[in-house]
């Protein structure tokens, strides 16, 4: 998957409501909040997450609001949701190829580097990817140490 458009932090009101428009999503208030802060915060929030985050800032969001507008996001090809083997929903702006770390112990997701030849390798001839999702699970280095030793 590619990101055709430069880092988030560079990227002004305009061109993110830019680069809705260029994917056929109306750039409202609520989604436009929503991406920004899924971009600028490369936590893998939750839509609860998301939620609490924005809520102080936008009084007048509901949950639904954000469940929306991150369905909206999604469907459009802005943001990947992540669904591994968590029992919440995941979100992640950054469209670059990469994979998915997730710590069972702390809930953390860390994002680690695809090599794009090694990843085509891996797809069977014939065979044309329309979305890719590789996601690893154990424990993060934090949760590791903290762990007794037997």
């Amino acid at each position: 998957m590619r990101n055709d458009y430069k880092r988030r932090e560079d990227m002004t009101q305009k061109q993110i409501a830019q680069l809705m428009g260029d994917r056929g999503l109306r750039p409202t208030t609520q989604r436009l909040a929503v991406y920004d802060y899924l971009y600028r915060h490369r936590i893998h929030p939750s839509a609860e997450m998301v939620y609490d985050a924005l809520i102080s800032q936008y009084p007048t969001f509901s949950r639904t609001t954000v469940y929306n507008s991150l369905h909206a996001l999604v469907q459009a090809g802005l943001v990947q949701e992540l669904a591994m083997d968590t029992e919440e929903r995941r979100y992640d702006a950054d469209l670059a190829l990469h994979g998915h770390f997730h710590c069972r112990d702390c809930g953390g997701i860390a994002d680690f580097p695809l090599d794009a030849s090694v990843v085509q390798g891996l797809i069977p001839d014939g065979f044309t990817v329309q979305n890719q999702g590789i996601y690893f699970s154990g424990l993060c280095p934090a949760c590791r140490s903290a762990e007794p030793t037997n």
